[in-house]
């Protein structure tokens, strides 16, 4: 299955309104602070592109709604999507500049890559030093 996380359920709407309009079977999860729509992963690689393009505009959309509920209260928080081993999707709550100053750099995949790195290495701790572990890959 493959995941797309929101943060607004209004965003994940529209999404899914996507979804059903163009046939996509899919599944909606939720907890306290993330909303998943879950599609297979065999998915033919061109609808799956129009399906990336689409939540990528969600994302944008969902941007757009935090900053101007951020900006309606004064309030400012940001954060990153983590995704544990169990299968549950944590938030992790990140200071805004330093997330804002990130973003500038890396895409949210890059982005993405390194914190599921993380979360491996913390899931499966490895006290080997990185030379030793990348001449097991060669």
């Amino acid at each position: 299955m493959l995941e797309f996380v929101f943060f607004d359920r209004r965003p994940r709407q529209r999404f899914a309104d996507f979804l059903r309009e163009h046939a996509v079977a899919y599944d909606e999860l939720e907890d306290d602070e993330t909303f998943i729509v879950g599609i297979p992963e065999d998915t033919a690689d061109t609808l799956l592109e129009k399906i990336e393009g689409c939540y990528e505009e969600m994302m944008a959309y969902n941007q757009a709604l935090f900053e101007a509920e951020a900006g309606a209260d004064g309030g400012h928080a940001a954060g990153v999507v983590v995704n544990l081993a169990s299968g549950k999707t944590v938030y992790a709550s990140v200071d805004p500049g330093l997330l804002g100053r990130i973003m500038e750099v890396v895409t949210p995949e890059e982005l993405g890559e390194v914190v599921n790195a993380i979360v491996d290495a913390v899931e499966n701790p490895d006290g080997r030093p990185l030379c030793h572990r990348a001449d097991e890959t060669d």
